[in-house]
């Protein structure tokens, strides 16, 4: 199995082939679909669009979301092509991960002119080792 942080290192770097050689401004499903295809032909097991379900209050909902990117099983890629993220964007990735109980997720923004300004890594009780500049949800504090 795979390192987390091997595994997003290498998203990011593929990620950042792609903004940097097709620009941006496409839709996000090239995107997606091209970074999907990069991820294969490194060996990585990569799931797109996958449906998720969850259970609230006894009751099951069959895909109740889809996820843009699944990665060897592990990390959950969210991919947006739009002038600036927002919180709201890293709060749909956390929920995201909370609902799979799975540790890492990243939100990668195509939009904006450089890639670097839209990358975020978003943590789910995880101690990453990550720079703290991409981290969302640090303070456990808060409620």
């Amino acid at each position: 199995m795979r390192d987390i942080d091997k595994i997003s290192g290498d998203v990011l770097d593929v990620a950042l082939r792609i903004h940097r050689d097709l620009g941006p401004g496409l839709l996000e499903s090239v995107y997606e679909i091209v970074l999907a295809g990069r991820l294969a032909a490194m060996g990585y097991a990569v799931e797109r669009q996958r449906a998720e379900s969850i259970e609230f209050e006894g009751i099951n909902f069959d895909a109740a979301f889809r996820v843009d990117l699944l990665v060897d099983e592990r990390l959950v890629v969210e991919i947006k092509s739009i002038e600036r993220l927002s919180a709201v964007h890293g709060k749909q990735l956390l929920t995201y991960l909370r609902l799979m109980k799975q540790p890492v997720g990243l939100l990668l923004n195509f939009g904006g002119d450089t890639l670097k300004e839209g990358v975020r890594r978003i943590v789910n009780d995880y101690r990453p080792s990550a720079s703290p500049r991409l981290r969302v949800n640090e303070n456990k504090g808060e409620g």
